[in-house]
């Protein structure tokens, strides 16, 4: 899908300021609020736009552990190893990878002696070779889009 200036703008203002309606939208944008709900009702669908709920803090739930844990997984097991990483809820992220491993998964916990634990539960799964993990000392830039956003909008002018 082709993202132009004002779908950039109307993602900008989503990202900055979730909580707004549609109709401040288009009040600050200076267009009519049908066609902001159109441009959303379009990203949505074409999955520019996944999701509107809220972002969780790990951390304030009482998970301020981080660690990225790759898993080696013996070969042909892949597709279960991942259907069994989705009933740990501890992981809230796993991706199948190139390099070394099979699946990265990013992984919360409560205190180091309980990612000790979710790594033991990992390893002892059906198809999971080996573990290796990576603990996160402190987060650097924030999962963010909207650099990339702005990004696109300035070669959409262009």
């Amino acid at each position: 899908m082709t993202v132009d200036e004002l779908d950039t703008r109307i993602l900008r203002l989503l990202l900055e300021q979730p909580r707004t309606s549609v109709r401040e939208y288009a009040r600050i944008l200076g267009v009519a609020r049908g066609t902001v709900q159109a441009r959303l009702d379009r990203m949505e669908r074409a999955g520019v736009i996944t999701g509107t709920g809220p972002a969780l803090s790990p951390a304030a739930l009482g998970h301020p552990v981080l660690a990225f844990v790759h898993i080696e997984v013996t070969q042909g097991h892949l597709d279960e190893v991942g259907d069994a990483l989705a009933a740990v809820p501890e992981i809230v992220e796993a991706f199948s990878i190139t390099g070394g491993g099979d699946l990265l998964t990013r992984v919360v916990a409560r205190d180091n002696a309980h990612l000790e634990d979710v790594i033991q539960k990992l390893i002892s799964l059906p198809g999971v070779v080996r573990t290796r993990s990576e603990v996160a000392l402190r987060e650097r830039v924030p999962h963010r889009l909207l650099p990339l956003v702005e990004s696109i909008g300035r070669t959409a002018r262009k």
